[in-house]
């Protein structure tokens, strides 16, 4: 019963969120172009399964995601086990002892990387628009292994407590110099991946890992740290797509030679 309440109050509050997107599309297709909506019981019914599947995502996240990504952040972040396992009990803990939280992390942000739906998407196209030139697989690892390592340094500065600007200036400059140099034709690409590696998946377990690390870590803010760490997800995978174009140009001229 009281899962039926959760997906009742969901599935309200989702088509409320929809409604405006509704209404811009109808008044478009009926005012300005003035054209009856092809399909319509195809699109009801379309519609109906957005508003059910958004209403069930939304369930869980409150009730298995948010809380994982914070169990995790805790059970790693807690005293106890990480002294048992740097055997300094009684020591205060320094940024080294937290190794688990960083390959955590990392782990945690290429796997939901790669699974990240909107990616998938994007990948295909990219395939097919190229002619078969960019791997959707190569694209997507690419992609993954950048979030992987900016999920990585971003606990690493919530564990810290360093400004974040720092990280986000230095990134950027990097972003900027590859910009340059890459191949043109892979730069928009690797912009956009930047943008389709946070959505669906990596955006609650990424969220929630950073919330519960502020949360768990002494003397950090919730507010001032557990957030971030989406910054990093956006911009290290521009970083790796590009730094994938140009390893191929490097290798391809190689082999020419």
């Amino acid at each position: 019963m009281e899962f039926l309440v959760l997906v009742t109050d969901a599935v309200r509050s989702t088509l409320v969120d929809v409604l405006p997107i509704l209404a811009v599309i109808l008044f478009f297709q009926l005012v300005v172009i003035r054209r009856p909506l092809p399909n319509l019981r195809r699109m009801l019914q379309g519609t109906a399964y957005v508003l059910l599947g958004l209403a069930l995502f939304l369930v869980g996240l409150e009730e298995a995601l948010f809380p994982l990504g914070e169990l995790m952040a805790r059970q790693l972040t807690d005293p106890a086990f990480l002294h048992g396992v740097t055997h300094r009990e009684g020591m205060a803990l320094g940024w080294s002892d937290y190794y688990w939280v960083y390959l955590f992390g990392l782990l945690l942000g290429f796997s939901a990387a790669i699974a990240e739906p909107a990616l998938i998407a994007v990948a295909i196209k990219a395939e097919v628009v190229s002619g078969g030139t960019i791997n959707p697989w190569g694209l997507r690892i690419a992609v993954a292994l950048g979030v992987g390592a900016g999920i990585a340094l971003g606990t690493f500065r919530i564990v810290t407590g360093t400004p974040l600007h720092w990280y986000i200036i230095a990134a950027y400059v990097v972003v900027l110099a590859q910009t340059v140099f890459a191949p043109r034709a892979i730069i928009p690409l690797a912009y956009d991946s930047g943008g389709v590696s946070t959505s669906t998946v990596t955006v609650p377990l990424v969220t929630a890992l950073g919330l519960g690390l502020a949360g768990t870590v002494p003397g950090r803010s919730v507010i001032i740290d557990g957030f971030g760490l989406i910054a990093f997800a956006v911009l290290f995978p521009i970083m790796t797509v590009m730094g994938y174009a140009q390893l191929g140009r490097w290798r391809a001229r190689r082999a020419q030679r």
